[in-house]
């Protein structure tokens, strides 16, 4: 089965190898060689100076785990929302903080949207207290892309002492992200997406900023053990490793995987990603479907189904073709077909996928040529193999 779906994407055979290598213990100085090599290329790809932790889990697990761990009792914090996942942070605190009398407001734009930067301004001038401001850079259940850039800049001029927390899940590594040039302080994302690894270690990197504030808090953490970024930091400090049992197997994966983006380049992987989903949006569109966002991320793309079309489409397209598309959430569940551009996608997969869509508009009675125009398109955007990962 080709995966196509925005994580987990498909492993390459050289990151697969490197899965398999044997056993060892996690508090040995061989490991701890190998998890200082992972974090270091992590840093490189989160363009950041700061560590990053790897914590055995998702990329809910890697953003919880940054919410929790940089508010104390009776914080404000705002959160930006703008699809699935930006609700799923809403409800880290709906669940968390209510203990904890953390004071927390919601910035909301539909779907397919972007978070508006005045309205996050407005927010920060009603609330010049907040700690924290949550944000997604792509929302991943609607593809689109939000201007976290801006978002930070605004950030840091009206509540210089708020820490900035983007969920960079299906971003980083597949899309222009500089975390300590654009003023983050705290990104996250997880192996299964551009990282090109299986799920299982969600990632959160750290600047000056954030560590500084790890550092002098004191009293009650509002995450749990196992979620606390201040162990973290300082069992990484005393002896360069993790406080609890790591993914072994998956670190040296992720070294494999880190070492096939330097090798290509980590601007050439964002050109390669850019370059599929432009392909992939105009020929999609050149086949009569229209782009479900209006700020369209080049890490995964989404469409709506023309009418007379449902979800069987993409189920087609698995059972006849053997190529695996994500299907639409929450309220866009049924409704829309996502399409992934990150990790090891190559031209070739790419084509593949636009090539089963189409076969399957033209089953669905869409016969007036378009399905095969796209599929022309797509080709001759793509005929010089332009979009191949380094390494598959």
């Amino acid at each position: 089965m080709l995966l196509l779906t925005p994580g987990p994407t498909p492993v390459p055979d050289r990151v697969r190898q490197a899965l398999a290598a044997p056993i060892v213990h996690h508090r040995t100085e061989e490991f701890a060689a190998v998890w200082r090599s992972c974090g270091d290329g992590l840093a490189r790809v989160f363009q950041t100076a700061g560590p990053v932790a790897m914590l055995t889990g998702t990329g809910t697990t890697a953003v919880e785990a940054a919410q929790l761990s940089f508010l104390r009792p009776g914080d404000t914090v705002i959160v930006c929302e703008n699809g699935k996942f930006g609700r799923r942070w809403c409800e880290v605190y709906a669940r968390t903080g209510a203990l904890y009398d953390v004071g927390v407001v919601t910035i909301s734009a539909p779907m397919g949207r972007a978070i508006a930067p005045d309205q996050l301004s407005e927010a920060l001038g009603a609330h010049p207290e907040t700690r924290a401001v949550v944000m997604a850079h792509c929302e991943t259940s609607s593809a689109t892309v939000n201007d976290v850039r801006t978002l930070a800049q605004i950030t840091r001029m009206q509540a210089s002492d708020a820490i900035v927390i983007v969920d960079g899940v299906s971003s980083i590594g597949a899309i222009p992200f500089e975390m300590d040039a654009w003023g983050i302080d705290v990104a996250c994302s997880a192996s299964q997406k551009a990282l090109m690894c299986p799920p299982g270690v969600g990632l959160v990197a750290m600047g000056a900023r954030a560590v500084a504030r790890l550092k002098e808090a004191t009293g009650v953490s509002l995450a749990p053990l196992s979620l606390d970024l201040r162990r973290w930091l300082t069992e990484e400090e005393g002896a360069g490793l993790s406080p609890q049992t790591p993914a072994i197997g998956l670190v040296f994966g992720l070294v494999e995987a880190l070492a096939m983006i330097e090798a290509e380049g980590l601007e050439e992987v964002w050109a390669r990603t850019a370059g599929l989903a432009e392909a992939s949006r105009r020929a999609l569109t050149e086949m009569g479907l229209e782009l479900a966002s209006e700020a369209p991320s080049d890490s995964v793309t989404a469409v709506r189904y023309p009418d007379g079309v449902d979800d069987g489409l993409r189920q087609a397209c698995a059972r006849e073709h053997r190529v695996l598309f994500a299907g639409g959430q929450d309220e866009w569940k049924g409704r829309v077909l996502r399409i992934s551009h990150m990790g090891a996608v190559t031209a070739a997969d790419t084509i593949a996928g636009i090539d089963a869509i189409a076969v399957e508009l033209e089953r669905c009675g869409l016969s007036d040529g378009q399905p095969g125009a796209g599929r022309r398109l797509i080709r001759e955007m793509l005929r010089k193999g332009s979009g191949n990962a380094a390494g598959r």
